[in-house]
């Protein structure tokens, strides 16, 4: 039975905050997850997303059942190319690059991958991702070769978040990108959470507790931290159950 979308959605609904912890493939060595990963259980994180922007065919499966030796959490594929697919997950966000306009990365590669998913155990979570300007490039951007929407153009990032759900999403994925300067603003994530009904997803850029509780406070249901752990694995000492 696919639950884990239901559970997002009651979680969300209740008020409880949801904590995504994401493994980039490409960044991890495979002999330091089991560590890694009794930090993460040890933490208030509710899933592991993996995926990354550019990630070698085959290493996101080989990180993903590494990952599962170690964790009973729900591991979410976060995939940034189709070769990032990969049974041994819970469930895949099918994520469509609603802020670009590149039509490989609104339905063409989503195509490409029917024919994995058709015979596929994964649960499928439909969702709309949005990239949002933070001062610098970042990967999703020099991948998909789009543009990210301006952070001072709050109206057109709200509006574009409803048009995703219009579209029947079920999720909205505000994203600042991988080592971000900045994480999205609270007037953006405030704003968004208050036209769409679906459950919200903030990620990139968020460092420290500070600006984890203020993401939470402007209204994002789930946020993902990716980088701070990469960088400094104490940030999960604030992050005790």
């Amino acid at each position: 039975m696919k639950t884990i979308y239901k559970h997002i959605l009651q979680d969300a609904t209740s008020g409880k905050k949801i904590l995504a912890v994401l493994i980039d493939p490409d960044k991890i060595a495979i002999k330091h997850i089991p560590s890694f990963m009794g930090k993460v259980n040890k933490s208030v994180a509710n899933y592991v997303f993996v995926g990354g922007s550019d990630v070698a065919e085959q290493q996101t499966e080989i990180v993903v059942q590494t990952i599962k030796k170690h964790t009973r959490l729900p591991i979410v594929l976060f995939p940034g190319d189709i070769t990032q697919i990969t049974n041994q997950a819970d469930a895949l966000l099918f994520l469509s690059l609603i802020s670009g306009r590149n039509p490989d990365y609104l339905i063409g590669k989503h195509v490409e991958a029917v024919s994995k998913l058709k015979d596929s155990n994964l649960e499928i979570i439909s969702t709309g991702y949005i990239l949002i300007e933070n001062g610098k490039q970042t990967a999703v951007q020099r991948v998909t070769e789009t543009v990210p929407l301006q952070n001072n153009n709050i109206q057109l990032i709200a509006d574009t978040a409803k048009a995703g759900e219009l579209l029947g999403m079920k999720l909205i994925y505000l994203e600042a990108g991988s080592g971000a300067l900045q994480p999205v603003s609270k007037e953006i994530i405030k704003k968004v959470k208050t036209n769409i009904s679906i459950p919200l997803i903030v990620g990139g850029g968020i460092r420290n507790l500070k600006q984890l509780k203020q993401a939470y406070q402007a209204g994002a249901d789930l946020v993902v931290i990716g980088t701070a752990f990469e960088n400094d694995e104490s940030f999960f000492d604030e992050l005790q159950d």
